[in-house]
């Protein structure tokens, strides 16, 4: 039975590869299925990703952020911060397109994923991050002196939804868990595409390569993983992540390749590998964990939080990480067969969001 009072929500994640679009999914999904009106902003790759999973959605063309990563690590944090300049003025510019996109059609509520200036003074706006401790890569003066100016956009939401679980065992570590939370935080959970009725014990001897992120990291773990994977001895699936990527002229009979795939086109191919080469970015941590996959992390290069990550995930030996400048397929899959991968199961994580988001929409 339809709700009498269906609310119109935006959706904003945003564009660093499609990791916060991907954990969008589960919310779009339970919005819908309350009775509610998701409206999706982003930009053509997320748009493309968002119909492929949903079909007919509404959605509106956001410019992204267009962080790019250089070639060479020791220049990555010289690159990013040169960059600031023009993400601040990116986070004004999408505050004033929420002005007018408002005053153009209706909207109860807003909910951004890492998108900074998606607040409005008289609509409900939560902001969703996993990172509220910014590591810099410059030492913990700098650590605290971004965290203020980050908490600074963060309290200009009316929420800030943290994706992890709290207390001591949780899966971000100390980027979701710092001393001091920001005003009006709360810990909604796990946020995962692929739904738990999904499992299935189906895992077959096949290595999946899942690529992920910006670029031009993207297209150089590719280019390496890809030269390793035709000397594999044994079933490869290789996903490039990207419609932009230049496909193989070239693919011997043990790969399977794809540029990329739906969520629908994806699951089941996860669930059948027995074990997954993959980026460490936190969506990904929190698919492969829902699905309860063995995989070698290889963290982007100058991405301090994916570095972090893969370090905090690897101590606690549920996976197995490396650097992408030594990779080495062969010397990493003997390495992760000694490997002890304690999954941790996190019960109930990846269904708490829905009483946090249903009662945040009752409220508008």
């Amino acid at each position: 039975m339809p709700i009498l009072n269906p609310k119109q929500i935006l959706i904003a994640p945003l564009d660093w590869g499609l990791g916060h679009t991907a954990r969008c999914v589960p919310l779009i999904r339970h919005i819908r299925a309350l009775g509610h009106h998701p409206i999706v902003a982003g930009n053509a790759s997320q748009q493309a990703f968002i119909q492929q999973t949903f079909g007919a959605i509404d959605f509106i063309h956001l410019d992204g952020y267009n962080i790019t990563y250089s070639k060479w690590n020791r220049f990555a944090q010289a690159g990013l911060l040169s960059q600031l300049p023009r993400l601040h003025k990116t986070i004004r510019n999408e505050h004033q397109w929420l002005q007018e996109l408002s005053q153009r059609i209706h909207i109860d509520g807003i909910i951004s994923d890492n998108r900074y200036g998606l607040y409005h003074a008289s609509i409900p706006s939560v902001i969703m991050t996993h990172q509220l401790m910014v590591l810099s890569g410059m030492g913990s003066m700098m650590d605290r002196a971004i965290q203020k100016v980050h908490y600074k956009y963060l309290e200009q939401f009316g929420n800030t939804w943290v994706v992890d679980i709290p207390g001591s065992v949780n899966l971000a570590g100390k980027l979701s868990h710092p001393h001091i939370l920001p005003t009006a935080s709360k810990y909604i959970g796990l946020l995962s595409r692929f739904e738990e009725k999904e499992l299935q014990d189906t895992t077959e001897e096949t290595l999946l390569i899942l690529l992920s992120g910006p670029e031009p990291q993207r297209s150089i773990l590719s280019r390496i993983l890809w030269q390793q994977a035709t000397r594999y001895n044994g079933k490869v699936v290789f996903v490039e992540g990207s419609d932009t990527a230049v496909p193989k002229v070239i693919i011997p009979p043990h790969i399977t390749y794809h540029k990329r795939l739906t969520d629908k086109q994806l699951a089941p191919i996860l669930q059948a590998a027995n074990m997954v080469v993959c980026r460490s970015g936190y969506s990904t941590l929190m698919d492969v964990i829902a699905l309860r996959k063995k995989a070698i992390l290889i963290p982007t290069p100058g991405q301090t939080e994916q570095a972090y990550l893969a370090r905090h995930i690897h101590a606690q030996g549920i996976y197995y990480a490396t650097k992408q400048r030594e990779f080495n397929l062969d010397a990493a899959l003997k390495g992760a067969a000694g490997f002890p991968y304690h999954l941790p199961s996190f019960p109930g994580a990846y269904s708490m969001y829905k009483s946090i988001v249903s009662q945040w929409l009752n409220g508008l």
